[in-house]
């Protein structure tokens, strides 16, 4: 199966944190599913370290994410015109956008974002 991790899930993944689900934790070390990651995730990341919301390294995150054999999605513009199309129930830019991806490349979000539940997009947690 094909999956899309939401940003929270990468970064509870990439950490070990324990707050990933045992499904979640299952389907993401499964080798026989393909995992993927939005290029919106890192950018998020990336904005959130810069202003200090969270405290990892983003050089370390890279590395595991190359490490769990991770395929970066970059925006293409069949996710941006999915994206006009979703209804404002969930506000926060990045995490429509992987919706939107998720939709348009017929992927299942790894995600406990509850906004998230409540479009008509696959998800699992």
């Amino acid at each position: 199966m094909r999956f899309l991790l939401d940003t929270h899930t990468l970064i509870w993944h990439s950490d070990s944190t324990g707050k990933l689900s045992n499904r979640a934790e299952e389907l993401i070390d499964n080798p026989e599913n393909t995992v993927f990651i939005s290029s919106a995730s890192l950018w998020e990341i990336a904005i959130k370290i810069r202003l200090k919301r969270i405290g990892i390294s983003f050089n370390k995150l890279l590395g595991e994410i190359e490490k769990a054999d991770l395929t970066v999605l970059h925006a293409e513009n069949i996710y941006l015109k999915e994206l006009i199309d979703l209804p404002l129930i969930h506000k926060d830019p990045f995490d429509r956008l992987l919706i939107a991806t998720a939709k348009s490349e017929d992927m299942t979000l790894i995600t406990a974002d509850e906004d998230i539940h409540k479009y008509d997009v696959k998800w699992v947690w």
